[in-house]
Order: structure tokens, then C-alpha cells, then sequence
């Protein structure tokens, strides 16, 4: 049965890949040479290859042996996308008021965590279910909390002891790793003359539920 390992891909390793977010669209041209456009998903989907950043033998050992103990692509685990991997912007220290996760509404005591993209008038909300633990920050109404509340770093989900007050805004910061799964059941592992060894490629797919 298909689990996920709450354990994170080799940092060293993943620092090198390549990849990042993809969407899905329907286009259809017609005969007026006009087009359609449909998005078949509401939200992207990330991929990765971290073939990349294998530079030395001992970096090839270990995805073997990573890859070997999430049994190809049956268990999921943990990656840090370096280029998104943040609640702000990637050169500022996270901050308790990145953002906002919801409105208090005195009942509500469960918020999920999420990251908003946006761009002129246009966003999309991303859902954060993987924070890296000790790294979530919480605010209420701008003024940040050190205690009354706790954070699942399996779900992203934040729960408040007491709920926020009817119109309090709950905002937070947090560094996060993306939920993926290899793409492959094969690792196809070359050996040169001086048996370093290479991969060709070593894909990896974002996990959604």
C-alpha cells in the first residue's frame, strides 16, 4: 500500500535540479484561426529532474539508495524546491505577516496554510501542506503569537486553542517543502571509465490530493 515518508530528499542534491510548475490547457484553433483556450487543471502541478545535481559517486549512492527505500514510485516524500521554498519573497527572512491563511470568525479554530501568487489583478492560492517544522510563524491581527496555537507539519493545518475573534486576521510565514513521488520505477545508472557514474535523468512529480 502507497504511504508517504515524511523525509526529505538529500538537500545537496536538490539544490542542483531542474524544474518547477506546470499547468494544462486545451487549445483548440479555428477555422477563422481564432482560438480557444480551456484550463483542464485548476491548479499546477510541479516537476522536477534532479539528475542535475549529481556531481560526485557518493551523491549517485545515495539517490540509489533513497530511490530503493521509497520503492520506486509507490511512497511519496519530501522536496526543497530551492527556487520556491519560502512564504515571502526569497530574499527576505521569513515573516509572521507573509500571509494571510483567513479571517477569524469566533468559531473557526483550524486555518490551512497557503501561499498566494500574484500578478496585477490576477492570483492563484497555492495550499501548503508540507511546512518545515520550526519555521512557522503565526500572527493575529499583525501582532505575531509565540504561543496558542500549533501547526501539523503533515498537513499544514494551524490550530488555534482559542478561536480568533469574529473580522481578526490570521496571517503566517514558514519555509515549506512540495510533496512529490518519482516519476519511474527504473533507474537507469551509467558507469564511466573511472566508475563515477551518471544518471540521464531521475524525474520527479508533485504529489496532489
Amino acid at each position: 500500500m502507497s504511504a508517504f515518508h515524511e523525509i526529505r530528499f538529500p538537500d545537496t542534491i536538490s539544490r542542483g535540479a531542474r524544474g518547477g510548475p506546470e499547468r494544462r490547457t486545451q487549445i483548440v484553433t479555428l477555422a477563422s484561426g481564432d482560438e480557444e483556450r480551456n484550463a483542464s487543471w485548476a491548479n499546477s502541478r510541479r516537476r522536477y529532474d534532479v539528475s542535475y545535481g549529481i556531481r560526485r559517486a557518493d551523491d549517485l549512492a545515495a539517490v540509489v539508495a533513497f530511490f530503493e527505500a521509497r520503492n520506486g514510485r509507490l511512497h511519496g516524500f519530501r522536496f526543497k524546491d530551492w527556487s520556491d521554498h519560502r512564504s515571502g519573497a526569497p530574499s527576505q527572512a521569513v515573516s509572521a505577516t507573509d500571509q494571510l491563511i483567513g479571517t477569524g470568525d469566533g468559531t473557526t479554530v483550524v486555518f490551512q496554510l497557503v501561499k498566494q501568487y500574484r500578478s496585477g489583478a490576477q492570483g492563484w492560492v497555492r495550499t501548503i501542506t508540507k511546512p518545515v517544522a520550526g519555521t512557522v510563524r503565526i500572527a493575529v491581527n499583525g501582532t505575531e503569537r509565540s504561543s496558542g496555537w500549533s501547526v501539523d507539519p503533515a498537513t499544514g493545518r494551524v490550530t488555534f486553542s482559542t478561536a480568533p475573534a469574529a473580522g481578526a486576521t490570521i496571517t503566517a510565514g514558514f519555509e515549506f517543502d512540495v510533496p512529490v513521488r518519482f516519476d519511474s520505477d527504473a533507474m537507469d545508472v551509467t558507469l564511466d571509465i573511472e566508475r563515477l557514474g551518471s544518471i540521464t535523468s531521475i524525474p520527479l512529480v508533485e504529489l496532489r490530493r
